[in-house]
């Protein structure tokens, strides 16, 4: 069975990591792996974080999460579970998703798991993550922004790699 699962690549805002186990839940992403600076649902004290909770609303309960410091190890220990690895990020090599899910992104995909990196608000999906990703995708722009809310953009990433 395909599964989906998320690295959240040094995220800074706990908003958008809330945001982000909600729609995780939603699209049935069946794990999340915080890296770095990524907020998680509970403190240091392993206490729950109620500004956390405020906008997870419960997802950081019905979605496994991991905290992981090193992303290399992580995207590699994926990658031998048979995942392929995807970062979300503006690139020149980046296939543009839409909302037409021909098979674009390679042959198998309806088989095979796959992990989505998405990255910092401000820098995006580290280099070292793109580096060692599979692919990288991208949501083409038609306005006049350059870029989406991270949590905004996986939404839209999930619910188009997993069509």
């Amino acid at each position: 069975m395909r599964k989906a699962v998320l690295i959240l690549d040094n995220i800074r805002s706990v908003e958008n990591t809330g945001s982000i186990f909600r729609t995780a839940d939603c699209l049935g992403v069946s794990k999340i792996y915080l890296v770095g600076t990524t907020p998680c649902p509970v403190d240091r004290f392993e206490r729950k974080r109620k500004d956390f909770a405020k906008v997870a609303l419960g997802a950081e309960e019905s979605v496994s999460w991991e905290y992981v410091k090193n992303i290399k190890d992580q995207i590699s220990n994926l990658k031998s579970e048979g995942f392929k690895i995807i970062a979300l990020e503006q690139h020149p090599d980046a296939i543009h998703l839409t909302p037409d899910p021909s098979p674009k992104l390679g042959e198998g995909r309806e088989e095979r798991s796959f992990a989505l990196i998405v990255g910092n608000e401000v820098e995006g999906v580290s280099q070292e993550a793109l580096d060692l990703s599979d692919e990288i995708v991208e949501i083409p722009m038609q306005g006049t922004k350059e870029s989406l809310n991270v949590s905004v953009a996986t939404g839209i990433a999930l619910f188009s790699l997993s069509a």
